[in-house]
């Protein structure tokens, strides 16, 4: 399932909680792409707490908590980190991450946690919704095969890496537009891992974020920056990256375009990929501002003089997906419409 679809079903989870039809969601996936990410995207989109809990680092006596005398009896020291209506609020999410990696007693704990919401005495508040996430046993994790006790406790979801709604993310973190421009010019190299080669660094939505931070960190110094980038996606990736970046030395002038000036588009390839991840960059920030029709006007306009229809309406559908309906109310963009109705294909946000 695409990170898009799967974050529409945990925000209906989310909200379905107040009317008592939560059913706890479990994510299976690799490594690398971005199945706490969206968890954590949901937890903010609500403003709601966020409690993370990985399983994996985890005893049992962790989770079901430690035995005391009171009264002659024996009771439960109910563990600080779980959901509390009073300290976390009313609502928010019980997140067990790594569950696939956490050993058969550590699970076993949490059968009656994730099913009946309450380790003994302890109850989970009820606006609280239950995700899981883990690792495949192909993925070369450490990985435990999940009991069927446990797995009948969920309803589960395969996260399936898309490369527009990783652009549509990438563009909303200012994620480096050289990074986005690559991947939509080599979109094979967005997860590319393979368990038989037990590689040390490969390319995944999580490492390419991390070659951003390097292109930031190593600007100044192009042989570290290489080797940097490499150390983030692999060396065959960042070989790539790396001559991609340099080659973006013969880009023409960004702001030429938005000002609607007749610019000449660039023959090759990849470094019309790099022109319209950075103007669907510019086209986000001008309309956060408030300020974006002229500009997405010019943009239209530079749009249809492209010479591969395919490459104005990819550039034109990332800014849709990155803006919204403002995109729609720009004067040029009926014009754009007509002119390209033959190759347009429409994707709902």
């Amino acid at each position: 399932m695409r990170p898009r679809h799967l974050q529409t079903i945990l925000e209906r989870e989310f909200a379905s909680a107040r009317d008592g039809h939560h059913t706890p969601v479990m994510i299976w996936g690799p490594p690398g792409v971005g199945k706490s990410e969206t968890v954590a995207l949901v937890a903010r989109n609500h403003n709601a707490p966020l409690i993370d809990i990985r399983l994996s680092q985890m005893e049992p006596s962790d989770l079901r908590g430690i035995p005391f005398r009171g009264d002659n009896l024996v009771e439960w020291a109910v563990p600080r980190m779980l959901p509390d209506a009073t300290r976390h609020g009313e609502s928010g999410i019980l997140f067990l991450d790594e569950i696939t990696s956490a050993s058969p007693a550590v699970s076993a704990a949490a059968y009656q946690l994730i099913l009946d919401r309450c380790l003994g005495e302890y109850e989970i508040p009820e606006g609280w919704v239950i995700f899981a996430a883990g690792n495949r046993q192909g993925d070369r994790g450490v990985t435990y095969s999940m009991p069927s006790p446990l797995a009948n406790r969920f309803t589960h979801y395969d996260f399936d890496v898309n490369l527009d709604d990783w652009v549509l993310w990438a563009h909303q973190n200012n994620i480096d537009e050289r990074v986005v421009a690559f991947l939509r010019f080599r979109p094979e190299l967005l997860f590319d891992f393979d368990p038989a080669q037990d590689p040390v660094a490969f390319p995944t939505p999580r490492s390419w974020e991390f070659a951003h931070r390097a292109l930031q960190k190593f600007e100044e110094n192009p042989e570290v920056r290489a080797d940097a980038l490499q150390g983030c996606v692999g060396k065959a990736a960042g070989i790539e990256l790396g001559a991609f970046v340099d080659n973006l030395l013969n880009l023409p002038d960004i702001n030429a375009i938005l000002r609607g000036e007749q610019v000449p588009i660039p023959e090759s390839i990849d470094l019309q990929y790099a022109v319209a991840s950075s103007l669907v960059g510019h086209a986000l920030r001008a309309t956060e501002k408030g300020d974006s029709q002229e500009l997405l006007g010019n943009i239209l306009d530079f749009a249809s003089r492209l010479p591969q229809a395919e490459m104005g309406v990819m550039l034109v559908s990332d800014i849709y997906r990155t803006v919204g309906e403002p995109l729609f109310s720009v004067p040029q963009f009926s014009q754009w419409a007509n002119q390209f109705a033959d190759v347009m294909l429409y994707d709902a946000k």
